[in-house]
């Protein structure tokens, strides 16, 4: 028998080559699933000028203890590897609260909320998942497929509890506004719970964030399974979403898209898009109080998100924002194994053609591409979690959420060659004076540098 040996050394190559890549594309799980260091505050932030707590609700005063979320995982029985949720699907959307603490018992909340704001700081503040209470299961996400005893005594018990809760928070709250975060690849339950948290914190606890836990599996092999069941979730975040809609008392809901997660978010819009495609965008709108939706580091082919938009799916949310950028390396992994280029990777100006550079601009009040690349602390790592690794882009989210500020409002500007908005180097300062204008309560301990920005909001 003859051997090819340069056949042999060639797929060995290649196979080493791949396995590197799915290792790269598995760094954009982050941290420990179970545990994670608060991300570093937001550039815009400033100890003692401004400050996202001033007028935070103590956490002691909160109507639920911890951070609520929603999932389609199946439920852990004792005895399983997780402690509260399968890496498994659950088929039905379930409601529940989990408790959240610091995992250094030297210090307290109100100290970690002072800490948490300072530029640089060396110290780590890992916060984990100490206990769930679950509602039960959302009564509208059951199928004919279940099993009878699945929504108990009283079907809509969950919906009710979990809704009473939510708009508890928001009597209390000065945006009445949900926000949704949903993860990317790779992550067990407890993750977006904990990311949902420290997003929440640098909003200073204001309105309602939930986290939404789909069925992602923590193996680095599971890229495959992981996009399928993503695409197979976007029925169960829809429902959870127009349940929020009409069964809460929020006058916006937002939803952040993180990475695959991004696929769940991408096609569960373009469900209620054609759900709603008799309605205007206002009578959309006014049924589904959609706001922002953020997609980030999305790993989504851009084709089908083309196809998405055609099917309507900007009629549904007030606006899109895309980030992108040019050193995503999880998604350069993700292009190579699915062949196709993926909405959250920046083009080329010469790669954009002129219809749909035309439709971006004249859609501009509808979808914003953002490219971070020139943010500060964007390329750090794979360059794939730069909404929470990067200061600037933190930022720019987090003002987007919670004032609604167009781009060139938020201190970004527009490309000469391209309808896509960038970071510019004085784009910090640009940001704090229209934070300060937007909201003046936040600045405290004025002094010298209180007034500088109080001059640059008055202009």
């Amino acid at each position: 028998m003859r051997v090819d040996y340069q056949w042999l050394l060639q797929t060995a190559a290649q196979r080493g080559v791949l396995l590197s890549l799915i290792l790269l594309l598995g760094a954009c799980a982050g941290a420990s699933p179970y545990e994670i260091n608060l991300m570093p505050a937001p550039e815009v932030y400033e100890v003692d000028v401004i400050d996202p707590f001033a007028d935070a609700t103590p956490l002691d005063d909160l109507p639920y203890d911890g951070m609520l979320y929603a999932t389609d995982r199946a439920p852990a029985q004792q005895g399983a590897r997780e402690d509260y949720y399968l890496n498994q699907r659950g088929q039905v959307v379930r409601l529940g609260v989990a408790q959240v603490e610091l995992a250094r018992a030297d210090i307290t909340w109100e100290e970690a909320r002072r800490i948490s704001l300072l530029k640089n700081r060396t110290d780590k503040f890992p916060i984990r998942v100490s206990g769930v209470e679950e509602y039960g299961v959302l009564d509208r996400s059951a199928t004919v497929f279940e099993e009878p005893d699945t929504l108990g005594e009283d079907p809509h018990a969950a919906a009710a509890s979990f809704a009473a809760a939510v708009n508890a928070k928001l009597a209390q709250s000065k945006r009445k506004h949900i926000y949704v975060y949903v993860h990317g690849y790779k992550v067990v339950f407890e993750n977006p719970v904990l990311v949902a948290t420290e997003l929440w914190h640098f909003l200073g606890y204001d309105g309602v964030f939930v986290a939404y836990s789909w069925p992602s599996t923590p193996s680095r092999w599971a890229y495959t399974r992981d996009t399928e069941t993503a695409e197979g979730s976007a029925r169960n975040l829809r429902i959870f979403l127009e349940y929020l809609a009409d069964e809460t008392e929020a006058e916006q809901i937002h939803v952040v898209g993180y990475s695959a997660g991004t696929r769940l978010v991408a096609r569960a819009f373009e469900q209620m898009a054609l759900m709603n495609h008799e309605r205007t965008p206002a009578a959309i709108y006014a049924r589904q109080r959609i706001g922002h939706v953020i997609l980030v580091g999305a790993d989504v082919d851009r084709q089908v998100f083309g196809a998405y938009i055609a099917d309507g799916l900007l009629t549904v949310p007030q606006h899109v924002g895309v980030y992108m950028s040019e050193e995503d390396k999880a998604l350069r992994v993700a292009r190579f194994l699915t062949r196709q280029e993926r909405l959250g990777q920046m083009w080329a100006a010469e790669e954009l053609g002129p219809q749909a550079a035309d439709f971006l601009h004249e859609s501009a009040g509808d979808i914003s591409v953002i490219n971070v690349t020139s943010a500060e602390g964007s390329t750090g790592g794979n360059g794939h979690a730069y909404f929470r690794k990067s200061p600037w882009a933190s930022s720019d989210i987090l003002m987007t959420l919670a004032y609604d500020l167009p781009p060139a409002e938020r201190g970004l500007v527009r490309e000469t060659a391209a309808p896509v908005w960038t970071f510019p180097p004085d784009y910090i300062e640009r940001l704090r004076a229209a934070l300060m204008k937007a909201n003046p309560k936040v600045a405290r301990g004025m002094g010298e540098r209180g007034t500088v920005l109080e001059d640059s909001a008055r202009h």
